[in-house]
């Protein structure tokens, strides 16, 4: 198992779960963070901390959101690891809870 991050954390970004994560499986790309599933040792600590609702296990994925699997597994491999909290975004809180921001998506 491992966790993921999902559409909800896109043009949010808040970097609350970055800084409980033991292992450093955070990374971070223009507008969304990723797990990176081969470091992420499945200890949860990262899903409370997260403001946007927007990491869940693997097992869990809502079904629209099946496509963050790979997608955290791919961009983990192509952006830089982020262990500290920076600010969020100004207008996160406006992106909070907007649906299907994928097309958002910064690489």
């Amino acid at each position: 198992m491992t966790f993921v991050v999902v559409d909800n954390c896109i043009k949010c970004k808040y970097t609350d779960c970055v800084a409980v994560c033991p292992v450093d499986a955070f990374f971070e790309g223009p507008n969304f963070l990723v797990i990176d599933p081969d470091i992420c040792i499945d200890c949860a600590l990262c899903v409370p901390e997260c403001p946007a609702e927007a990491i869940f296990p693997d097992t869990e994925l809502p079904a629209d959101q099946t496509e963050f699997l790979e997608l955290n597994k791919q961009l983990s491999r192509e952006w830089p690891n982020i262990i500290e909290i920076k600010p969020a975004p100004t207008d996160a809180d406006t992106w909070n809870g907007v649906a299907h921001k994928l097309p958002l998506l910064e690489r």
